[in-house]
């Protein structure tokens, strides 16, 4: 299955974002994706932390949901919405979703996000919990591909990244990790904690990022990446909007498990 992790630098404005998205849908499926994962926050990244909440959808309505199902049925492709901004009960907090939708455009899966991120360094400093309600439900869904062959795939979103348990749980083929990795952390541990995850679960991880300085001053690490269950590095697009492309193999992973199986001689839960 070929798949594509592609990367923005998403600014203020909605429609410009999604346009963008658009266009590097359409240069995915021009590729031969099947796959497609946009970026935590390729919709929106606002000047401040609340503009969020103006823009949270409920399920099934809203215009970031209609483009995410228009553009897998139009172009074919399975779609993964990187992160938008869901309603909850709470108006004052909204779900970071990641929704999946099939070559149908019908949306398959949800996953809100589990870990919110907190930082500060005495330079830079974020707190999602100040407008986020964090998930509590590790998701996976399964695609299959044009050959026939089902893949398990795991949902996981940035700063979900530093707890290994949750893919673990997941116990999927491909960990998918739409990001918005901030540049200082993103320089430090992005590369690593990828490779980590990968090795660990052997299985292949698609890592979706913002990359790049944004029209709030924000700058994100970017290094969108598709690596392997060995941990190398299959495809990497550095800085700027753009894609990481690979095909990924069942034969290649079943090897892996087979030659060195790690998940067999797992001891503590």
């Amino acid at each position: 299955m070929k798949v594509a992790a592609l990367q923005m630098v998403s600014g203020i404005s909605l429609d410009a974002n999604l346009s963008e998205a658009l266009r590097l849908l359409r240069l995915a499926a021009a590729a031969g994706v099947e796959l497609a994962v946009l970026p935590e926050y390729f919709c929106f990244m606002g000047t401040r932390d609340e503009d969020k909440l103006v823009l949270a959808e409920r399920p099934g309505l809203g215009t970031v949901q209609d483009f995410l199902s228009d553009a897998a049925r139009d172009l074919k492709l399975w779609v993964v919405g990187g992160t938008l901004p869901m309603a909850t009960d709470d108006p004052n907090h909204a779900a970071n979703a990641s929704l999946v939708f099939d070559p149908r455009g019908e949306c398959r899966s949800r996953y809100d996000k589990i870990h919110l991120f907190r930082f500060d360094n005495g330079r830079e400093r974020y707190d999602e919990a100040a407008v986020l309600q964090a998930g509590d439900t590790p998701t996976r869904f399964v695609a299959t591909a044009r050959d026939g062959q089902a893949w398990t795939i795991g949902q996981s979103v940035c700063y979900d990244l530093r707890f290994a348990e949750l893919y673990r749980a997941l116990a999927a083929d491909v960990l998918l990790v739409p990001s918005a990795f901030t540049h200082t952390t993103g320089q430090a541990h992005w590369e690593v904690l990828l490779r980590a995850r990968a090795i660990e679960n052997q299985a292949y991880v698609i890592a979706s990022a913002q990359g790049g300085v944004h029209e709030n001053g924000r700058r994100t690490w970017g290094h969108s990446m598709v690596i392997d269950p060995w941990g190398q590095v299959m495809a990497l697009h550095a800085e700027g909007p753009g894609m990481a492309v690979a095909d990924l193999d069942m034969a290649r992973l079943r090897a892996v498990r087979e030659q060195l199986p790690s998940l067999q001689h797992r001891v503590l839960p």
